[in-house]
């Protein structure tokens, strides 16, 4: 892969930042507070197709524009974690058939906290034989330092030589949080920009009165994070690996006052609403929670309807959003009872037309 253009990260950057102050104009934002990404190495996550070119093999991407693919040695964009991976392990595959025929894809999920999960994708049933190559493999690469999991995959196959998750360490304002991050599940790109969005919103929290509502929580990346601003936190997610995670980041951060329902945002709503009942809430006492603040990290579809109606009934709004133009749609009927204190953007993605960005806003 070619060199990024490091040279015109700043103006890339301020060009998403005038069109995000556009978009957020009229609904009387105060000035964006600009968080910037390290203009290299930012990505925490890659995957790559596997190219077989008669006894070689290589990673290659494809173009989106083109769809023609090309060969990545190299790929800047992500951490260099993963760039010293992909260096030690093709050598390393390309000396036992079993681990590289009809080998079709390698994922990669690096941690600032200097580990990583490589998952390995095939076309065919892994039997015993793959299983002892790659348990060679991971001794091999364990060797060379590598704080490494190994995972193959193939239709209706996980095999895990020890397990499907790495445990990320995150310093937000001098303390360490601990965050599982399982294979094949959401977590946060760019780790960098994670710690700045975390950290903001605690900012934007402090002080704050009552407890807190989270939906689409996730593996508790920002509610861990949020519990200490709170008397009581409860947050929903519906995936299931993401919930698991999730609990175990509560545990392992000691937090006593975070309740984890497996629940859409929908589901919730519709409870609260008193629409449906939900056998998952018999041991919940929503009663029981003073909830003055809600958080809301909504898929690029934005808030259905009833979650935006739900909303703009409490005191406070953290908003975070990966598609500014959905989050200006939601706005429109929340600035009519809500004003927006602060707001930012968090970027994500350099050198590309996305925006990640946050609102805080507050009752009139």
């Amino acid at each position: 892969m070619q060199s990024l253009p490091l040279e015109q990260y700043s103006d890339l950057l301020n060009k998403k930042t005038q069109k995000l102050t556009a978009l957020l104009a009229p609904f009387d934002a105060p000035a964006l507070e600009v968080f910037a990404s390290p203009p290299q190495h930012y990505r925490m996550r890659a995957e790559f197709r596997i190219w077989h070119d008669k006894d070689d093999f290589y990673h290659v991407m494809f173009d989106q524009q083109s769809g023609r693919c090309y060969r990545v040695d190299s790929f800047p964009v992500a951490s260099e974690l993963i760039n010293v991976m992909m260096k030690a392990l093709l050598p390393l595959l390309k000396e036992k058939e079993i681990l590289r025929h009809k080998l079709f894809q390698i994922d990669y999920l690096s941690t600032l906290s200097n580990k990583i999960i490589v998952s390995l994708l095939y076309h065919k049933v892994l039997q015993q034989e793959w299983i002892e190559a790659a348990q060679i493999l991971k001794n091999k690469l364990q060797q060379k330092g590598f704080d490494l999991q190994l995972i193959g995959r193939a239709s209706k196959q996980k095999i895990c030589l020890q397990q499907d998750f790495v445990d990320e360490v995150l310093a937000l304002k001098g303390k360490n949080y601990i965050y599982r991050q399982v294979e094949n599940s959401f977590t946060q790109p760019n780790a960098r920009i994670n710690i700045k969005m975390l950290e903001w919103a605690m900012d934007c929290t402090a002080g704050s009165r009552g407890d807190l509502l989270e939906l689409y929580c996730g593996n508790g990346n920002f509610s861990v994070a949020l519990a200490a601003n709170f008397n009581k936190v409860l947050a929903t997610e519906i995936a299931k690996p993401s919930v698991a995670a999730a609990q175990f980041n509560i545990a392992a951060n000691n937090i006593n006052n975070l309740h984890i329902i497996r629940m859409s945002a929908e589901e919730f709503t519709q409870a609260l609403n008193g629409v449906r009942k939900f056998n998952r809430l018999q041991n919940i006492d929503l009663d029981a929670y003073q909830c003055d603040t809600v958080l809301v990290d909504p898929p690029r579809a934005g808030l259905d309807k009833q979650t935006l109606k739900l909303i703009s009934g409490y005191q406070r709004i953290l908003y975070i959003s990966c598609n500014p133009h959905t989050l200006c749609d939601n706005l429109a009927q929340l600035c009519a009872t809500h004003s927006i204190q602060r707001a930012a953007l968090f970027d994500q993605f350099p050198y590309t037309e996305h925006m990640e960005s946050g609102v805080w806003l507050v009752r009139k």
